[in-house]
């Protein structure tokens, strides 16, 4: 019996996907995770309010960012939606053809959790990588930590780790601390 090539899944595929799940589109493959929990919800939300006032804004902070909750990526192939993604304000895309961003962010943060870990960690860290994302950052509600990465080379490096009720400064974002107390549920 000939054995046939998986078939790579198309943005119609997405758009297929009930809306009470987040579709993305990985080496070929679709993806579709339930929406996310409280916790997650409240830490993206969190960070976020935390970091459009001075960033976003301008307020109590340098400007100059676009800052997205869950925006749809169109990197190559792959369609990818990280939680927070930000861009300096002059690389983001005003207006595209199509419902995705194909500008790289300069920085990306992932809320983990036990469904999505190994896909945040790896296949989409790997995809960051290769379209050369310089900031990743993976913020942990269930262990409630921040771990911050720096792109360099094609090889991410650890930037630090924070925990509980730290405050951190950590790049792109370091001219302002994040008490990291306040993303927790």
């Amino acid at each position: 019996m000939a054995e046939t090539a998986p078939r790579h899944a198309t943005y119609h595929d997405l758009q297929a996907l009930p809306d009470h799940v987040t579709g993305e589109i990985l080496a070929g493959e679709l993806v579709a995770t339930p929406r996310p929990s409280r916790r997650h919800s409240f830490a993206a939300s969190h960070l976020g309010g935390g970091l459009v006032p001075p960033y976003g804004l301008g307020r109590g902070g340098p400007g100059g960012w676009v800052i997205l909750v869950e925006p749809e990526l169109g990197l190559g192939e792959d369609i990818l939606v990280p939680d927070l993604a930000g861009w300096k304000r002059e690389r983001f895309p005003r207006e595209e053809a199509d419902n995705w961003i194909s500008v790289a962010p300069d920085w990306v943060c992932e809320i983990l959790s036990p469904s999505t870990f190994r896909k945040d960690r790896i296949t989409k860290m790997a995809i960051y990588a290769r379209h050369g994302v310089p900031y990743a950052w993976y913020l942990d509600p269930g262990n409630r930590t921040l771990e911050c990465f720096q792109l360099g080379g094609g090889v991410w490096a650890l930037m630090g780790t924070w925990i509980d009720d730290d405050r951190v400064r950590a790049a792109p974002f370091q001219e302002v601390a994040i008490d990291l107390g306040t993303l927790w549920l």
